[in-house]
């Protein structure tokens, strides 16, 4: 199905096109949730109100870009908001963890473990996934669109509706910050 064709469907209320909707993009709006929040089932909830809001707001949506590169954006903006809210969470957390009764610490973060890595990589996997969370979130989401779920610079651009060059910059600097990053691991993990 066209996305034209799809766009009309759900414009119509049709739920088998809703539900093509959901098949054909549930995979990719995931895997770029979980990059962001790090965390299975939030990812999850990151997907589903992905969904809700495709569904509710596709009148609005003028077609001046592809459906999928107006899905990122959504799921971008949906995904970052879950990481702040968890991330004040988290915050007021160990602020109360001070203050607790026991001094206990209240909130420990999650392990992060992504599905489709294998057994053997997961510790790699962890430490360069953690590496990307620590990226600026501008350089997160392109190189989490670029890297991972394989857009172009032109849709990276789309989605965060930011110019080419801009987006070839933040690249630049995210590999770079990443290098960095996993380069001070290897050498003190190397050291003897």
């Amino acid at each position: 199905m066209q996305d034209s064709e799809l766009i009309a469907a759900l414009r119509s209320g049709s739920e088998p096109a809703f539900r093509t909707l959901v098949e054909s993009y549930q995979n990719r709006v995931y895997n770029m949730a979980l990059v962001i929040v790090q965390q299975e089932e939030e990812a999850e909830d990151v997907a589903q109100e992905v969904f809700i809001e495709v569904y509710q707001t596709i009148d609005r949506f003028r077609e001046e870009s592809r459906l999928s590169t107006w899905i990122y954006r959504i799921t971008t903006s949906k995904a970052l908001e879950h990481h702040r809210r968890r991330k004040a969470k988290k915050r007021f957390a160990f602020i109360t963890s001070l203050f607790g009764s026991e001094n206990e610490v209240l909130h420990e973060p999650a392990d992060f473990h992504h599905p489709g890595v294998a057994l053997e990589n997961k510790e790699q996997m962890k430490l360069l996934f953690g590496a990307i969370a620590a990226l600026p979130e501008s350089q997160k989401v392109a190189f989490t669109l670029h890297y991972l779920n394989q857009a172009s610079y032109q849709e990276v651009a789309e989605i965060m509706q930011n110019t080419v060059s801009a987006v070839e910059s933040l690249l630049h600097r995210a590999k770079q910050n990443l290098r960095k990053q996993l380069n001070t691991y290897y050498t003190e993990f190397n050291k003897p």
